[in-house]
């Protein structure tokens, strides 16, 4: 919430710098990039809480937690890249990108440990539970 209110923020700031009313702006390529680095943050964030709340509810709390933190870190430094030249924003763009798929496949591994038990009495829970520890830390490479 507090993400997305500062990205609104700054939406709203470059809007007052443009003397413009509503929506009839006159071109200005500082607005423009505020603006569309909020609408991808916008359209990305449904898609982040729903693998993290998978994530952490079939799987396991604390890498997902860890991963949600990262992510929100990573969208932060992908808005400001938008700022600047819009190639400063592909390596957060990347990152992020291989975070959700980080939650993603915990969400999917929590399923199959949940058919796993259902059909064949199989817990795989301490071993996903482990593997996902261990790789966590591997979202800190860019």
């Amino acid at each position: 919430l507090v993400h997305t209110a500062f990205f609104a923020s700054k939406v709203e700031h470059e809007s007052k710098h443009c003397n413009g009313k509503g929506f009839q702006r006159p071109a200005s390529s500082a607005f423009d990039r505020v603006y569309t680095a909020n609408q991808n943050c916008g359209h990305t964030y449904p898609t982040f809480l729903a693998v993290l709340w998978c994530a952490g509810l079939l799987c396991s709390q604390a890498p997902a937690a860890f991963a949600g933190l990262m992510y929100l870190f990573v969208r932060q430094k992908y808005f400001v890249g938008y700022l600047g030249e819009r190639t400063q924003s592909t390596p957060g763009h990347l990152f992020g990108k291989r975070i959700l798929l980080f939650l993603f496949l915990m969400s999917v591994a929590g399923i199959l440990n949940y058919y796993l038990i259902f059909f064949f009495g199989s817990d795989f829970e301490m071993h996903i539970k482990t593997i996902t520890s261990a790789i966590s830390p591997l979202l800190l490479i860019p």
